[in-house]
């Protein structure tokens, strides 16, 4: 018995001993962040899939709905930085590198960071400045200890932040962030690619699996006015939620690891594609960004398509009255009381992104009511949008409109992004076509990537077109001498051959002269004679 006593409780403490590894083995995995929205200004920055990645799936709960924030002003986690620790909110930005937060009092914004009351912070002595289209930032660089506050547990790990003391038109009131969270590659980190970013530093230093998703969620259906109305999402980190997405996964390959680059093969209005050369969609680069609030596209595209959107309302209205300026974001078009609302009107827009399977792509389908973005006016009677999609002179972005209605998987240890239909995309399924992923396309174009010059080589043609100048100014005067000379020398040529000829007449006529005087003084000697 006493056997059997001992063997029991054996059996009974490696079965507890299982359940503790296993508990700490998927605690490790994954954590998710509740998301807050509060835009950004865009900086001057294998095979098909079907289904998720089975180890990188989720496999117990944890918080949702960890980001917020305000529409149409970015959407933003909550951070502790330094010892002890100081919570901020940071703008959650997939478009830049840096890890940087205020340092100093700012009148749009309600707190900072205190970095002299931080006993862990290390100053790096590097200055960091980032500038914008609009805006820009100025701070320094240091070293100091960073918690994500996850229920269970909370990772705690060294990063680069650095400490912004001067911005202009950075910060924007009733935010509700005091810093960006930069999510990109070590490429476009400043001052340079050995500022590791934040994300980098998280993998590194503990086992969270190198992959993070995102769940944006725009205005619910039933708020009218926004002006207060906070909008929620969630950020997962170490694998993906299936709970937060509907439909199956679809994967684009990762270009290049710097931005998250995509290549976008075609653009459609409705159901028809703009027709344009597929690499004019993606001149510089295609990136998705969630730090950007509109869908921009290269000035050319942009055209193409509101002109194709123009089309669309004229068949279905008698009377288009949209502002001309509209277009441009500079206007917007409202409504008052029960009259339709205007996204019931416009078409749906589509981005048929590459697949992971050669020739194969899938249609990112996105509902009017993503890309006519609600805001706030004074008139409190009347409902008013702005056109959600802008034009651009740094290539095409896809930004948080687009985002909105997907569930978006940054999985970089298979250098891929991923999008599925979002489970809070019922937001828009209101009496117009809700968002969609629909694959696989086949056939579809290829070689789409622009391919920016090399530029050692235009720096040696440059060089080569510089000396080629210098040696045409040097030879010109040679030239210029060289035909002097033979310009003289036939001139000088010509003289005295012309001289030589009346010399040779005058010796001849001489000649002819004295021959006649003997030939007349010798007749009449020959008659006297006889």
């Amino acid at each position: 018995m006493a056997d059997l006593a001992t063997v029991v409780n054996l059996w009974w403490t490696l079965l507890l001993l299982h359940v503790c590894m296993h508990s700490v083995v998927v605690r490790a995995e994954i954590l998710r962040l509740p998301l807050h929205t509060a835009v950004r200004r865009v900086n001057d920055g294998v095979r098909s899939r079907v289904g998720e990645r089975s180890h990188n799936v989720l496999r117990r709960s944890a918080p949702r709905d960890n980001i917020g924030g305000k529409p149409g002003l970015g959407f933003y986690v909550e951070i502790e930085l330094g010892t002890p620790k100081q919570k901020l909110n940071v703008l959650v930005d997939t478009g830049s590198s840096n890890f940087a937060v205020a340092a100093s009092p700012n009148s749009l914004i309600t707190k900072y960071f205190h970095k002299d009351q931080s006993q862990t912070y290390r100053d790096l002595n590097r200055k960091v400045y980032v500038p914008y289209t609009q805006g820009e930032w100025r701070g320094e660089l240091g070293e100091d200890v960073a918690t994500i506050p996850t229920s269970h547990p909370n990772i705690s790990v060294t990063v680069n932040v650095v400490s912004i003391t001067y911005s202009e038109e950075f910060f924007l009131n009733e935010s509700n962030w005091q810093g960006i969270l930069g999510l990109a590659y070590a490429d476009i980190a400043r001052p340079d690619d050995t500022v590791e970013p934040f994300f980098a530093s998280l993998v590194d230093q503990t086992d969270v699996a190198n992959i993070f998703t995102l769940q944006l969620c725009g205005v619910p259906e039933n708020v009218v006015h926004t002006g207060t109305t906070d909008v929620t999402g969630t950020m997962t980190i170490g694998g993906i939620d299936p709970g937060l997405y509907t439909g199956k996964m679809w994967y684009t390959p990762i270009r290049n690891d710097w931005y998250y680059e995509v290549i976008i093969m075609d653009i459609e209005v409705g159901d028809q594609s703009l027709g344009m050369d597929c690499k004019e969609y993606n001149f510089d680069k295609t990136i998705v960004d969630s730090g950007t609030t509109n869908l921009r596209l290269p000035a050319r595209v942009f055209d193409k398509l509101t002109s194709l959107i123009y089309t669309a309302l004229t068949k279905k209205m008698e009377n288009v009255t949209i502002p001309t300026d509209f277009w441009s974001g500079a206007d917007m078009i409202c409504k008052e009381g029960t009259v339709e609302e205007p996204w019931v009107k416009f078409p749906t827009l589509s981005i048929i992104l590459n697949g992971t399977e050669p020739g194969t792509g899938f249609r990112l389908r996105i509902s009017p009511k993503q890309y006519l973005r609600h805001v706030e006016t004074s008139n409190k009677k009347e409902t008013c949008y702005k056109f959600g999609v802008a034009s651009s002179d740094s290539g095409s972005v896809i930004g948080a409109v687009v985002m909105e209605g997907f569930y978006v998987v940054f999985d970089r240890e298979n250098q891929t992004v991923g999008f599925a239909k979002s489970s809070c995309a019922y937001e828009f399924e209101f009496a117009t076509p809700a968002p969609e992923v629909e694959g696989p396309i086949r056939e579809v174009a290829t070689d789409c990537g622009y391919v920016a010059p090399d530029n050692n080589n235009l720096a040696l043609t440059i060089a080569a077109y510089v000396l080629a100048g210098l040696c045409v100014l040097c030879l010109t005067p040679l030239a210029f001498l060289y035909v002097y000379y033979r310009c003289r020398l036939c001139f000088a040529n010509t003289t005295k051959n012309d001289d030589s000829e009346l010399l040779e007449d005058r010796t001849d006529s001489s000649e002819t002269d004295a021959l006649r005087e003997e030939a007349q003084q010798g007749e009449p000697q020959q008659g006297q004679d006889s």
